[in-house]
């Protein structure tokens, strides 16, 4: 009884169902294939097309679908941002809306795929010492995620490459780049994924867009008031305050410390320390640039500062400078506050889930159209592999149900031996030690990498038990 079930069920995703709903093409036929393709990604994650496809047929398919003018990432990502916006109406409280930008590097050539950015004291391959243009595609994504650190997908995303660079730095020389619009400049990206964000959900009040200094830009500012959303970010601005002949430094350095936070910090070889932060805060009246003073009201916004005493000997020492539209009365907001943002960094582990988990820079697809269609389906299986580690620390105690099929939990009890067979946590840490993930009573929660090794092998012990039952069938 049991063998039949998996051999009937095996290659039932579930969760892809629910993603690829929502999704629209103009051919029924490219949504057949949409799907098909997404399984067999899945299935190989982290591996190449031809190895995810198996066989000349459907990789020539999968290659042709990303070369079809018909398909589009909107089109891709529709179904995403659909089952996105459905989990936000499932959760209570306020959402986050990360934002951030990350840059995939090819090795292409000039015709084929347009420059990200300039290193100008680069070596080449022969050791001369040049102006070396890194050439790949830039993407700025914005990323939901609940005050508990569970990303609920994708919510709005931005695709590019910059065709030259000639000209940028002699124009600085001539023109404000405060006066120029933002229309004009490149940073219009965090306007158009915030409001593209926010028309998403209609409980606009709910979602907190958080960006790091990049996003310091007053027009955002006065966009999310505008809309009737809020933001927290970090600023790197020194901008004119109160009656305009002092700035928003000047006015904090005459505000008293107001409370403590001690928070615990991880450097680059893992070891954990802790920091204590001193906290400050106040509502101020921020003013426009200057040059655009007509064009944008004054605004009344709260500074929050957190810094560390001294510098420590083993890392930089923490100086956050954030200003944001939320209500902080109390030194309790401010570190509610402060805690938002610093789970600013889970949109840079999604950004890495796409380059190591699922090795999006190791296409060899040629152009900038085909490369962003690939991305943008690895965009949905690096959300689910993150939010399959996160719903762990999220809700441990939930049924395993939650996050996996029936079929996947009598595998991984065949799988992986032991006496704990109630809890997701218990199922989710089955998947991890799959992955290596050891387990021991000192070990951190498994993370993203031990959790896409392990739901590979899972995959490959459907599979391969599949197989078997079609080989026994005959």
């Amino acid at each position: 009884m049991f063998t039949k079930r998996i051999a009937t069920t095996i290659n039932d995703n579930e969760w892809l169902n629910q993603e690829l709903m929502g999704c629209e093409f103009k051919d029924e036929r490219l949504g057949k294939r949409f799907r098909m393709l997404c399984e067999q990604l899945w299935n190989g994650v982290g591996k190449t097309i031809p190895f995810s496809c198996q066989d000349w047929a459907n990789t020539k398919a999968a290659y042709r679908f990303f070369s079809n003018e018909r398909v589009t990432e909107d089109q891709i990502l529709e179904g995403h941002f659909r089952s996105t916006k459905e989990r936000f109406f499932n959760t209570d409280g306020p959402i986050l809306i990360l934002q951030d930008t990350t840059e995939f590097s090819y090795e292409r050539d000039q015709s084929e795929l347009g420059a990200t950015r300039i290193i100008p004291n680069e070596k080449d391959i022969l050791g001369k010492v040049r102006r070396i243009t890194k050439r790949g595609i830039l993407m700025h994504s914005s990323l939901a995620l609940t005050t508990e650190g569970l990303p609920l997908g994708i919510a709005s995303v931005k695709f590019w490459t910059r065709k030259k660079f000639k000209g940028c730095n002699e124009l600085k020389k001539h023109i404000n780049p405060t006066r120029m619009p933002i229309e004009k400049k490149e940073s219009y990206r965090w306007l158009e994924n915030m409001e593209k964000s926010t028309k998403l959900f209609s409980d606009h009040d709910r979602c907190i867009h958080i960006g790091d200094r990049e996003n310091d830009i007053y027009e955002f500012f006065c966009l999310t008031k505008k809309l009737g959303t809020h933001f927290l970010v970090r600023t790197c601005v020194d901008r004119l305050a109160g009656s305009g002949n002092h700035t928003v430094k000047n006015e904090m350095d005459e505000i008293k410390v107001k409370g403590l936070h001690r928070i615990e910090m991880r450097d680059k070889k893992g070891n954990v320390s802790e920091a204590l932060l001193k906290i400050k805060y106040k509502h101020i009246k921020v003013l426009p640039p200057i040059g655009k003073k007509e064009k944008y009201p004054e605004l009344y916004l709260t500074v929050i500062h957190a810094e560390e005493n001294k510098k420590p000997k083993d890392r930089d020492k923490i100086v956050w400078k954030l200003i944001t539209d939320l209500p902080v009365g109390s030194c309790k907001d401010a570190i509610e506050k402060i805690n938002w943002y610093a789970l600013r960094w889970k949109i840079e582990v999604f950004h890495k889930i796409l380059k190591s988990g699922c090795r999006v820079e190791d296409s060899k697809l040629q152009t900038a159209e085909r490369l962003v269609k690939l991305i943008s389906v690895y965009c949905i299986l690096s959300w689910r592999i993150f939010w399959m580690t996160m719903i762990n620390r999220c809700c441990p105690n939930a049924s395993p149900r939650l996050a996996l099929t029936d079929i996947e939990i009598k595998i991984l009890n065949e799988a992986v031996k032991d006496n704990k067979n109630k809890k997701l946590s218990d199922y989710l840490i089955k998947i991890a030690k799959l992955g290596g993930y050891l387990a021991r009573a000192s070990d951190p929660p498994p993370g993203n990498i031990v959790m896409w090794r392990g739901l590979a092998r899972l995959i490959d012990i459907q599979l391969g038990f599949n197989l078997a039952m079609k080989l026994v069938g005959n």
